[in-house]
């Protein structure tokens, strides 16, 4: 207990400061009453300059809605700070991420006690005020991620008080010196990320003026086109302060490595270089004692790997803690060198050419939680040392491995977390060692070669990700609802069956196709938390109907249950969907008409309900509110009425198949307005990512915890790669691999009439036209020959009448051609093309002529009156002068030739360097076209 004298002291001491406090508020509150008030407002000077800040602006999400003029005190406006010690002036402006448009204005300049300015991450556009530059007693200015252009003011040299000056992504600006930069003596992080510096001459010696200076990124700057990054004074020596350095995709060789050493020394932690266009690494990156993470990813010249490690070899291999080098050119064996780096926590090595076998020593490194090795050309046994690794995180997936591991192996591997063994050998057996892993949350065997069913406790494991796709295990899936923690399961590609079991309810993705499940899905309504990402269940033996409940799913952006047998009506709820990017159903019995509640899903990007047995007219709706979708597909169904003319209003539009249905009337002129089909290249629509081109792909998060990441939780990104069935050549097929370049419209078997409007030509970069089985009348457009890049044409079955274009002769790309059962006359036009097509493609037109048909066209008869026999023996007689004339000028001509070579020496280099080049002309243009061919053949 507290002695009594004490306590009375401190109850003195506490009464005195309270009598103090207080005599100190009146003194600055004037007694109170309206002065009290008066005190505690913001300086009119001040609030009038955030009025005309805000004037300038648009604000559509009301970040700014407290900034009123009739509030005085503005200190107490959202993102306004004001500091009591400078008599309540505005010390601060935060509104980052608010939603802001338009230019800053000037009159921040009024703002005269302002230290802090952080603007990122909205949309600011023209040119940086240089009025910013006199702002002077800022320490904090943030203008990252916004859309300004121009040059960087260098008025930025007044802000000698500066800090941290944050210009990351600020938009398309430019700085052509860095002379302004040597002002700033208190500047501690720099980021200039994005800003073309190829006019910075000497910004080495710059940047070297700086003695505070710890944070740098000049990401993307365009360093490789400095011509003068130095002058050679700065070279000798490094004092930098620079603890994190990051130099990303600037397209720098290894020559940059001479300026690099004057920013480096013992100080560096972090080192980044991705994204350049390195050889190596120099040896005194090897030397800095303190580095700890070192970013070499996705470099784009060969790099040899032993050469590499040898390098980092001094004392950097005892500090360094993280190496990403994925997709970094890495060739050569996996250097034992790597056992000298003791302190490595994480190395990722993904998609190099790393051959040869890993050595017992790399597994016993004590530090090393997270590897990462998938997708080199590692071999050998390499399972019997991997039990000694106390890593969390193991990745070995697409390498040649020898051997199967045992459970002598792997049950040894108590600290895995995470393990990926996908497209590894593990089969035909299911490894019961898995079971051991008594940590593991995320396991990837998928491609495994393994021919079995699961063992029941499998099912009982703690997984928050689970992918043992394309497999052939069988069996049925046990009970899952009380796995709460899984966040991903992907059991495709297999030979499960039974009905759909229950499921945990928070499941980001859920992967169930390609496999034998029955029974109906009613299963989906469990998912109230929302937080379902993607669903397939394709490829099943799935019936009954789509459960009204879908309101739940506010996160879906792949749902595809496709080639099942569901029936009935879309679900009014389905419009619920907001984010979904790819509705595919194809292949399934629905009906009725399309719900009004669909065009709420404006996020739709594919929409494929071909083969099933919807009716109704086409809705306008789907151009009117669906302007993301690039493919939309209702082939096969019972639609009726007119093509609406509102489906011309879908610019990202590259697949259209309305195909198989009964709609009537002309085809509308305004499809030539859908400009994806005469734009050149893979450009991908909204919210679509160019996958391995030219595929395309949506992305969503599929919640794996990155465990080595501390106790932050970060999450894995999937990728859904489109695929949809297109009539080609005749054929139905599955596009997928080529379906980003495939740019094809398809009316065909229905009632269509008129002419084909002459506007659809204008579409140069349609690859496929099907317009058959229709009832379309008058002559083919003359100008279909500028369509060069189609590979199929299908015309046939019509009414159409008149000659086939002459320009068609120049559709030197055309592979496949039908347009018989019309009543087209005249000569085929002559091209390599046309004639190489079978004689069935233009049957049942009477009034056709010429090859490939056997029917002659007038004129071209010859006469055989008038011949006699005598004139036949002249024309041998003729023929036979001519063999003779031909061996005897050949025969002079040759050696002639080769005379000239052997006594010219200058003549006979000239030939054979001609020789050499042409053969070398004709080998690309046969190498060319035999790709060509591959590209067609694999559509």
């Amino acid at each position: 207990m507290m002695h009594p004298c004490v306590f009375i002291i401190f109850s003195l001491v506490l009464l005195r400061l309270q009598n103090t406090t207080a005599n100190q508020l009146l003194a600055v509150e004037g007694g109170g009453g309206d002065d009290k008030c008066a005190a505690k407002k913001c300086l009119d000077k001040e609030r009038d300059a955030l009025l005309q800040f805000k004037a300038n602006l648009q604000d559509p999400d009301g970040s700014l809605s407290t900034w009123r003029p009739e509030d005085d005190d503005c200190c107490a406006w959202e993102g306004v700070i004001c500091d009591d010690q400078t008599g309540h002036h505005v010390t601060g402006l935060h509104i980052p991420s608010a939603g802001l448009e338009g230019e800053i204005s000037h009159s921040l300049v009024n703002l005269t006690y302002l230290n802090r300015l952080h603007l990122s991450f909205n949309s600011f556009h023209g040119t940086i005020p240089r009025s910013i530059g006199f702002m002077t007693e800022l320490r904090y200015l943030d203008l990252s991620y916004n859309s300004f252009y121009g040059t960087i003011p260098p008025e930025f040299g007044n802000l000698t008080n500066l800090q941290r000056l944050s210009l990351e992504d600020v938009g398309i600006c430019r700085s052509e010196s860095l002379e302004w930069l040597s002002h700033l003596s208190h500047l501690e992080e720099l980021a200039m990320g994005g800003i073309s510096l190829a006019k910075a001459n000497q910004l080495v010696n710059m940047i070297s003026t700086l003695p505070k200076l710890s944070f740098l990124s000049l990401d993307g700057c365009e360093l490789s086109l400095v011509v003068h990054p130095y002058s050679s004074s700065f070279l000798n020596s490094s004092s930098s302060s620079i603890h994190t350095l990051s130099l990303r995709n600037n397209n720098l060789t290894s020559s940059m490595y001479r300026w690099l050493f004057p920013l480096t020394s013992n100080k560096l932690r972090f080192l980044s270089l991705s994204g350049n266009m390195l050889d190596g690494l120099p040896k005194y990156l090897g030397n800095l004692c303190s580095l700890e993470g070192l970013y070499f990813n996705y470099n784009s010249d060969v790099v040899n790997f032993p050469s590499f490690l040898y390098n980092l070899s001094g004392c950097t291999s005892l500090t360094l803690q993280s190496l990403y080098a994925e997709r970094s050119q890495f060739t050569g064996s996996f250097s034992d060198d790597i056992q000298k780096f003791s302190s490595l926590i994480r190395l990722l090595l993904a998609d190099n050419h790393i051959n040869g076998t890993i050595s017992k020593k790399f597994w016993e490194l004590s530090n090393l939680k997270h590897i990462d090795l998938s997708q080199n050309h590692l071999s050998g046994a390499i399972f019997e040392n991997i039990g000694n690794s106390m890593a969390s995180i193991i990745n070995l997936s697409k390498n040649p491995l020898q051997g199967v591991p045992s459970t002598d192996h792997m049950s040894n591997l108590s600290y895995v977390k995470q393990l990926d063994l996908s497209s590894c050998n593990l089969g035909p057996h299911f490894r019961r060692w898995i079971q051991k892993l008594e940590k593991l949350t995320r396991l990837d065997i998928s491609n495994t070669r393994i021919s079995d069913t699961v063992p029941p406790e499998f099912w009982n494991m703690q997984f928050r990700y689970l992918n043992i796709s394309f497999n052939n295990i069988s069996g049925q899936v046990s009970d899952l609802s009380s796995r709460d923690f899984a966040k991903t399961i992907d059991l495709s590609s297999n030979s499960f069956y039974g009905p759909i079991p229950h499921l945990p309810p928070c499941l980001a993705s859920l992967n169930l196709s390609r496999n034998k499940f029955s029974g109906g899905i009613s299963f989906i309504c469990q998912f109230v938390d929302g937080l379902l990402q993607f669903l397939d269940l394709s490829h099943n033996s799935l019936i009954g109907q789509i459960p009204d409940c879908l309101w739940h799913f506010k996160e879906l952006k792949v749902l595809n249950l496709g080639h099942n047998s569901l029936s009935g009506r879309l679900p009014p709820s389905i419009g619920s969907l907001i984010e979904l990017e790819v509705l595919y159903l194809y292949k399934n019995s629905f009906s009725g008409q399309l719900p009004l509640s669909l065009k709420n899903c404006t996020n739709l990007n594919f929409l494929d309900l071909g083969a099933n047995r919807f009716s109704g007219n086409l809705p306008a709706w789907i151009g009117e509110n669906l302007s993301g979708l690039y493919a939309l597909i209702l082939r096969s169904n019972n639609f009726f009425g007119t093509i609406p003319l509102q489906v011309c209003q879908l610019p990202n539009l590259q697949i259209l198949d309305f195909s198989r249905n009964n709609l009537h009337g002309s085809i509308p002129s305004c499809l030539s307005n859908l400009t994806r089909m005469a734009q050149e290249g893979l450009l991908p629509p909204p919210n679509v990512h160019p996958y391995t081109a030219p595929s395309y792909s949506h992305r969503y998060l599929s919640y794996t915890p990155k465990m080595y990441n501390g106790t932050r939780e970060e999450y894995d990104e999937e990728e859904y790669v489109d695929h949809a069935m297109i009539e080609w050549q005749g054929d139905e097929r599955e596009f997928t691999r080529n379906l980003g370049l495939l740019k094809s419209i398809d009316l065909s078997s229905n009632n269509l009439t008129g002419n084909i409007p002459h506007e659809l030509t204008n579409l140069h970069e349609l690859l496929a036209l099907n317009l058959s089985k229709n009832a379309l009348l008058g002559e083919i457009p003359q100008q279909l020959g500028e369509m060069k890049n189609l590979l199929a044409l299908d015309l046939s079955r019509n009414s159409l009448s008149g000659g086939i274009p002459t320009s068609m002769s120049q559709m030197t790309s055309l592979c496949y051609l039908d347009v018989s059962c019309n009543n087209l006359s005249g000569r085929i036009p002559s091209s390599t093309q046309l004639q190489s097509f079978q004689p069935s493609r233009y049957d049942g037109n009477a009034g056709l002529c010429g090859p490939p048909l056997s029917r002659k066209c007038p004129g071209d008869e010859e006469s055989q009156f008038g011949k006699s026999e005598g004139d036949e023996e002249d024309i041998d007689e003729d023929w036979g002068w001519f063999y003779i004339g031909g061996g005897t000028g050949f025969a002079t001509g040759f050696w002639i030739a080769c005379g000239a070579l052997l006594l010219n020496r200058r003549g006979r280099h000239a030939f054979f360097q001609f020789y050499d080049n042409f053969k070398d002309w004709v080998y690309v243009k046969v190498v060319v076209f035999i790709a060509k061919l591959w590209w067609i053949a694999h559509m």
